[in-house]
């Protein structure tokens, strides 16, 4: 038992998500409950305007939770410092880049950021760590690019490597298919999974692409109107979870080949 509570890296618990204005709390989910282990690929998934993108901020700590906990290491989120979270969990956004005059090795190298000084000398060992980051993610030839050269699938791999060279126990991308087109949603996912494999980091992905995180994932997180539920692809089929995900005029979930179809 100890051994398994020592390989739960991310623990939510009955965590409530949502806004807090002066006069109003707007709950967006309630009674959230996982455990993400290390080594894994996790896919949260669930319908436009259900909360994937609140839950994230509230998980990286962007903005609070309503109630409840969240564990990163066996800490609590809300006594984690800015600089400890940041040695611990790194993020890709889906916002527009603003330093596309960079290179790809310098864009790359900021993820080492929070182990430099105030300089942003790099050593030896960070230059090791960015060099490691773009072999695992195959962009040696675009090293010396710059950014606004790139391919909206290239800019993913190399927002993906100063993650990696961020060197934290846990990745968090959101909508990393987002503007790709099906090959290469299939490439970043598929990608995503060799990458937990080779790396033993746990990666937490929000995404539409739920056929390809079905076939891909560990373990998934879906988000429904009145519950949020985690478990493994093949339990949360047999469960009928995805079945009840959208209205079925006109999506269907097929069970036996786990995936969507146009209802006739």
């Amino acid at each position: 038992m100890k051994k398994e509570s020592s390989n739960i890296v991310l623990k939510a618990e009955e965590l409530s998500i949502g806004y807090n204005s002066k006069t109003t709390e707007t709950i967006v989910a309630s009674n959230i409950n996982f455990e993400l282990k290390k080594g894994q690929l996790i896919g949260l998934v669930g319908a436009n305007g259900i909360g994937k993108s609140t839950l994230l901020r509230t998980l990286i700590k962007v903005q609070p939770a309503l109630s409840g906990s969240i564990l990163l290491n066996d800490h609590d989120l809300r006594s984690t410092s800015t600089a400890a979270l940041a040695k611990q969990l790194s993020i890709v956004l889906t916002e527009q880049l603003t330093s596309k005059n960079l290179s790809v090795y310098e864009l790359v190298a900021l993820g080492r950021h929070p182990y430099t000084n105030w300089i942003g000398n790099l050593t030896a060992t960070d230059n090791k760590a960015i060099d490691n980051a773009i072999d695992l993610v195959n962009i040696e030839d675009l090293k010396d690019k710059k950014c606004y050269e790139l391919s909206d699938g290239q800019l993913q791999k190399v927002m993906l490597a100063r993650a990696l060279a961020q060197d934290t126990d846990v990745i968090v991308l959101d909508e990393p298919t987002t503007h790709l087109d099906m090959y290469h949603k299939a490439y970043i996912l598929k990608l995503l999974q060799k990458l937990t494999k080779e790396t033993g980091k746990t990666i937490l992905f929000s995404s539409h692409e739920i056929d390809l995180a079905i076939q891909l994932c560990d373990t998934m997180i879906v988000m429904q109107k009145d519950n949020v539920v985690c478990d493994q692809p093949c339990n949360l089929i047999s469960q009928g979870v995805f079945e009840s995900l959208f209205p079925k005029d006109l999506i269907a979930f097929d069970k036996t080949t786990g995936s969507f179809r146009v209802s006739k």
